[in-house]
C-alpha cells in the first residue's frame, strides 16, 4: 500500500488522496518487466475426473492437497517458483527471480523428481484411499517476458509457456517431454528417446521433442581467411609500417599496442603487417595465457624457444645449449638468467636479473637483424611481464626492436597510461563500417556473390565485427540456410526471422551447440586444456568410444573453422582454436561437474607426460590452475566430499610451490598471486596454510599492498601462537613489524615495539637455529638503530644479519644486507677512507643482487663526494641510476634519490637535488608509503 509523503499513513492502492491528512498520493512507479530465457515445467494429472467419481469431495480434496504439496516440494527443492495451480495442473518457472546457468537442468531434475515423488505418494494413496495418480509433464526453454509478481502481474508470458503446455498435452502417462532447446541445454546429464516432431496446436511447423528416460542427480580462437584482402585497416597498417621505419632509423625499442574487442580484427592487421615486412625483420611470437597468474614469462619463453628452435621434448641441457648458441658465447650470464626465466634451469635469480637477461638477449638478436616480437593477448599478462615490456622500451640501446602487442581494452583498466609513456603508442580498432562489412562478405564468398537481402541481414547482425561475419556465414551454410543457386548464394528461407544471437559470444555458443555429439565431445575437453591443445591430450580426455576417431573429428572441426593445426609444433600434433572466443564459448557451454572432471583428468595426462619428459616443475603453475578450477566448480555444486577437498589440496600444493619459486627470484606480483590463491584453498586452521602466510605478507608488502599484508600477518601470528609453532610465529611477527614500518605514523613507538618484540623473538629463533628468520630479525633491528642514528648498533645488528643470511644460504638477502651495512659505514662515525675501502671490497667480491649493487654504488658515491671528488661521485650515481632504471621500480628503489640528492647538495647544486627527490616523492606517495616518504619529503 502507498504511504503518504506528508504523514506516513499507508493507504489502499486505489486511493488518490491520503485518508488521514488529505494530501495527494504520488502515483506508484510502473512495474518493471524483463525479457529472460527461462525454463517452464508444465504438469497435469491424467484421469483425475474418473477419480473424482470414486471419492467423496473431502477425500478428493485431501488427495489433491497431498499431490500438490508433493509436487511443490520437489519443484522448490530444485529452485523452481510455482506460478500457479490450474485445476489439477502445475506450472513452475526456473530462472526467477534470478537466472542460473543450469536452470534447464534443475527443471528436468525436478520433472523427474516429480515422477519419483508421485510413485512414493501413490503407495500411500493406494493404502488409504485405493487410488493411484498419473501425470504427464512438458519442459520447455525459451524467451519470455518476466513480470513483477509484487505488482500482481503474471510471472512469465510468451510462446515458451504455450509450448510447455502443448508438450505436456502430447506426453503419455508418467512421461516427461522435453523441448528442443531444453534438451540441448541438458543433454550431457540425461538419457532421452527422440520422438516424432510434434504437431502442436498453434505451431505452423512440427516441434522437435524428446522423451526423458533418466537424468543424473550429479553432473554437470581461429585462422581468419588470409586469402581475402584485408578491409578497412589501411591507415592502421600504414602506421605500423611507419613505426617500423622509425625503429630502424632510431635503433631503439618501440611498443605498439593494438586495442580492440574480440574479433574486431587485431590478428588480421598484425598478420598483414608482418607479411608486409617480408625478410626485412626477424619475427618472434609469444602469447599470454588467459589463466596466466603466476606464469609470468610464458610469452617470452614461447618467443625465445621459437628463436632457438627448442623443442618441447628437448632435455633442459639441450635447450640451454641451443639457447647459448642463439645468444653467443660472450653472453654466458645472459643465458643463465634467460634459461631460468623460461624454465630451462632451476637456478634462481631476482626479477631484476631476469629483466636484464631478457633485455640483453633481445638486444643481441635485434643487433643482428631488426627484430619484431608479437606478444599476443597482453590483457592476460602478469603485472611483472608488463613491467618487463615497459623496461624494454625504456632501456634497450642501439638495437631496432619493435614490440607488437594485441590487447583487449581490459588492459587499460590495469594501466590507464599504458600507451602514453615515451616510446609506446596505441592503435584502437573500431568496428568496421557497413560498407567495409559488405566488402568482407563479398571477399569471403569469392566470385559467386550473395543475394542483396541475405547480405544486408548478415551485415546488420555482424555489427562491424569481421569475426562475426565469418562465423555467421559458416553457420548459415552449415545449416543450409544459405544455398548456392544460379551462380550465387541465396537465402533458403527468410533470414529476417533468423534468431541471430546478439553478440559474437552468443553466436559461437549457438554454433557449438549445433555440432555433432562426437564433435562436441572433442571441442569441450579441448576448451578445458586451453587455446592451444595437444591432440594426445584430447584423445586422453575424450570418451572411450570416440577416442579412435579424434584425428578425423579434429580435421572436420578444422574444415568448419573451429580449430586449425598449430604449425609451430615440431614434436607433437597440436591444434589451436581459430579464435579465443570459440574456446570461451565451448568452455562456457560445459556443465560445472564436467568442467571439474576434465580439468582434473588433464592434470593426470600432463603429469604422465611430464614424468616421461623429465620436466615435473615446468608447468606447475598451469597444472595448479587446472586443479584449482576443478576444486572451485565442485565446491559450487555443493558440499565437497573427500575427493573434492583433495583436489583443492593438490592445487594449493602446486600453486604454493610455484609461488615460493617466484618469491625466491623476487617476482613479487606473481608470488603474491600464487601464494594468496594457494592459501585460499587450505582450511583456515591448516598448518600448510599458515606456512604460506609470512611469505605472502612479505610479497604483498613488496608490491605496496600494505593493508592486506598486515591483515595476513595478523592471522599468521594468531594461528602460530595457537599451534605453538615458534618458528612460524617469529617469522610472522618480524615480517609484520617490517610491514608496519612502511605505514606507521609514530616511528618512535614502532621502534619501541620492534625492540620489545625482538627481545622475545631472537632467543626463540636461536634455540631453533632458524637462520632465515634470524637474518630478518637482526636486519629489522638494524633498521631501528639506523633510524635513530645509532650507527655502531646498526652495524652490529646488520653484521649479525649477514652472518645468518650466509648460514641460511640466502645470497640475495645477504647482498641486500651488505648494501645496508655500507649505508651504516657511510652515515656513521667510520672514517671515510675505511668506509670507501669496505665498499670497494664488497663490490669486488660480487653481489648476487643488482639492486644491492646499485645501493653500494650510491654509498660509495656519497663517500667520494665527502672527499670532494664530485666527478667520480656523479659517475657512480649515474651507474647506479642506470641499474635502477634497468631493474624497475619497487618499494626500495626510491632510496637511491636520497643519495644522489645529497651528492648534489654537497656539490652545491640544490636544484638537481630537489629534482631527484621530487620524482621519488611522487612514487612513494602513490604507494602509500610512510616510512621513507617523510625523509624524502623533508
Amino acid at each position: 500500500m502507498p504511504a503518504c509523503a506528508q504523514c506516513g499513513t499507508e493507504n489502499p492502492d486505489v486511493a488518490k488522496f491520503c485518508l488521514a491528512c488529505g494530501s495527494p498520493l504520488a502515483a506508484a512507479p510502473p512495474a518493471q518487466e524483463f525479457r529472460k530465457v527461462v525454463t517452464i515445467v508444465f504438469s497435469d494429472l491424467k484421469g483425475s475426473t474418473a477419480m473424482g467419481e470414486r471419492l467423496d469431495s473431502e477425500s478428493l480434496r485431501e488427495v489433491m492437497s497431498r499431490y500438490f504439496d508433493a509436487m511443490r516440494a520437489e519443484l522448490e527443492r530444485h529452485g523452481g517458483v510455482v506460478e500457479k495451480f490450474i485445476g489439477d495442473a502445475v506450472m513452475a518457472v526456473f530462472g526467477l527471480p534470478k537466472l542460473h546457468e543450469d536452470d534447464a537442468l534443475r527443471a528436468v531434475r525436478a520433472a523427474a523428481g516429480m515422477q519419483r515423488a508421485l510413485a512414493e505418494l501413490n503407495n500411500e494413496l493406494e493404502r488409504h484411499w485405493g487410488v493411484k495418480l498419473a501425470n504427464r509433464t512438458g519442459v520447455n526453454t525459451g524467451e519470455v517476458v518476466a513480470g513483477d509478481p509484487t505488482a500482481g502481474q503474471r510471472l512469465v508470458t510468451g510462446d515458451a509457456v504455450n509450448v510447455a503446455a502443448r508438450l505436456e498435452q502430447a506426453a503419455g502417462e508418467r512421461e516427461v517431454l522435453l523441448g528442443d532447446l531444453t534438451y540441448r541445454l541438458v543433454r550431457d546429464a540425461v538419457e532421452v528417446e527422440p520422438v516424432e516432431p510434434l504437431e502442436l496446436k498453434g505451431k505452423a511447423e512440427p516441434v522437435p521433442a524428446f522423451r526423458l528416460v533418466s537424468v543424473t542427480d550429479k553432473g554437470e580462437g581461429w585462422t581468419r581467411r588470409q586469402d581475402a584482402p584485408m578491409v578497412g585497416r589501411e591507415a592502421e597498417l600504414e602506421f605500423l609500417l611507419s613505426t617500423f621505419e622509425d625503429v630502424l632509423a632510431d635503433r631503439r625499442c618501440k611498443l605498439v599496442t593494438v586495442f580492440g574487442d574480440a574479433g574486431v580484427g587485431k590478428s588480421r592487421l598484425n598478420d598483414e603487417f608482418l607479411q608486409s615486412l617480408g625478410t626485412r625483420a626477424h619475427v618472434l611470437r609469444g602469447r599470454c595465457l588467459s589463466y596466466g597468474e603466476g606464469i609470468t614469462f610464458w610469452p617470452l619463453a614461447e618467443a625465445i624457444r621459437l628463436a632457438a628452435a627448442i623443442r618441447e621434448d628437448d632435455a633442459a641441457d639441450v635447450g640451454r645449449t641451443k639457447l647459448a648458441s642463439l645468444a653467443g658465447q660472450e653472453n654466458g650470464d645472459v643465458v643463465g638468467r634467460v634459461a631460468s626465466a623460461i624454465g630451462l634451469s632451476i637456478e634462481q635469480f631476482s626479477i631484476d636479473e631476469l629483466f636484464w637477461g631478457a633485455r640483453r638477449l633481445l638486444e643481441t638478436l635485434a643487433q643482428r637483424k631488426p627484430l619484431v616480437v608479437l606478444f599476443d593477448d597482453i590483457h592476460w599478462a602478469e603485472s611483472t611481464f608488463l613491467d618487463l615490456l615497459e623496461h624494454l622500451v625504456d632501456s634497450v640501446q642501439d638495437a631496432p626492436l619493435l614490440l607488437l602487442c594485441p590487447s583487449r581494452h581490459d588492459l587499460l583498466e590495469q594501466r590507464p597510461r599504458w600507451a602514453e609513456r615515451p616510446g609506446a603508442t596505441g592503435i584502437f580498432l573500431e568496428p568496421l563500417t557497413a560498407a567495409d562489412t559488405e566488402q568482407i562478405v563479398e571477399n569471403l564468398l569469392g566470385r559467386a556473390g550473395i543475394a542483396e537481402d541475405a547480405r544486408a541481414r548478415i551485415v546488420s547482425a555482424a555489427e562491424g565485427n569481421p569475426l562475426f561475419v565469418e562465423q555467421l556465414l559458416s553457420m548459415l551454410i552449415d545449416e543450409e540456410l544459405l544455398r548456392f543457386e544460379d551462380g550465387r548464394w541465396a537465402a533458403a528461407s527468410d533470414l529476417a526471422d533468423l534468431s541471430v544471437p546478439p553478440s559474437i559470444q552468443a553466436l559461437l555458443a549457438s554454433r557449438i551447440d549445433r555440432l555433432l555429439a562426437e564433435e562436441r565431445a572433442i571441442v569441450e575437453p579441448a576448451s578445458v586444456i586451453g587455446h592451444v591443445f595437444p591432440q594426445d591430450a584430447v584423445e586422453y580426455l575424450a570418451p572411450d568410444e570416440i577416442r579412435p576417431q579424434v584425428p578425423a573429428h579434429l580435421a572436420g572441426l578444422a574444415s568448419k573453422q573451429f580449430v586449425r593445426p598449430d604449425l609451430s609444433a615440431v614434436d607433437e600434433v597440436r591444434f589451436r582454436f581459430n579464435h579465443a572466443l570459440i574456446r570461451e564459448a565451448a568452455y562456457n557451454g560445459l556443465l560445472k561437474r564436467a568442467r571439474a572432471t576434465l580439468h582434473e583428468r588433464f592434470v593426470d595426462w600432463a603429469d604422465r607426460v611430464n614424468r616421461e619428459r623429465g620436466r615435473e616443475i615446468e608447468y606447475e603453475e598451469i597444472l595448479g590452475y587446472h586443479l584449482e578450477q576443478a576444486h572451485r566448480y565442485l565446491s559450487e555444486l555443493g558440499p565437497l566430499d573427500d575427493h573434492g577437498r583433495e583436489l583443492g589440496f593438490g592445487a594449493a600444493t602446486r600453486l604454493s610451490s610455484a609461488g615460493r619459486r617466484s618469491f625466491a627470484r623476487g617476482d613479487m606480483p606473481a608470488a603474491a598471486s600464487l601464494l594468496q590463491r594457494a592459501a585460499g584453498l587450505f582450511p583456515e586452521d591448516d598448518k600448510r596454510r599458515l606456512e604460506l602466510l609470512p611469505s605472502l605478507g612479505e610479497a604483498l608488502m613488496e608490491i605496496g599492498e600494505f593493508a592486506p599484508a598486515e591483515h595476513v600477518l595478523d592471522q599468521a601470528v594468531r594461528q602460530a601462537e595457537e599451534l605453538a609453532e615458534t618458528r612460524l610465529w617469529a617469522d610472522a611477527v618480524v615480517t609484520r613489524l617490517l610491514v608496519r614500518h612502511h605505514v606507521v605514523e609514530d616511528l618512535e613507538r614502532w621502534s619501541d615495539d620492534v625492540i620489545r618484540e625482538l627481545e622475545h623473538v631472537i632467543p626463540e629463533l636461536e634455540r631453533a637455529s632458524a637462520y632465515d628468520e634470524l637474518a630478518k630479525a637482526w636486519r629489522l633491528l638494524g633498521y631501528v638503530h639506523g633510524s635513530v642514528l645509532r650507527w655502531s648498533e646498526q652495524l652490529d645488528a646488520t653484521g649479525r644479519a649477514i652472518e645468518h643470511a650466509r648460514l641460511a644460504g640466502d645470497a640475495r638477502l645477504e647482498a641486500r644486507l651488505v648494501a645496508e651495512y655500507t649505508a651504516g659505514l657511510r652515515d656513521g662515525p667510520t672514517k671515510v677512507t675505511e668506509a670507501i675501502r669496505e665498499c670497494e671490497e664488497a663490490l669486488g667480491r660480487g653481489l648476487a643482487d643488482r639492486q644491492a649493487e646499485a645501493f653500494v654504488l650510491c654509498s660509495l658515491a656519497r663517500l667520494r663526494a665527502m672527499e670532494g671528488d664530485f666527478a667520480q661521485a656523479r659517475e657512480l650515481i649515474a651507474r647506479a641510476g642506470r641499474m635502477r632504471d634497468e631493474l624497475g621500480a619497487n618499494v626500495i628503489v626510491p632510496l637511491t634519490s636520497l643519495q644522489s640528492s645529497r651528492v648534489e647538495t654537497l656539490a652545491g647544486d640544490l636544484e638537481a637535488a630537489e629534482r631527484d627527490l621530487r620524482r621519488d616523492f611522487e612514487k612513494l606517495s602513490a604507494m602509500g608509503d610512510k616510512y621513507l616518504l617523510p625523509t624524502v619529503a623533508a
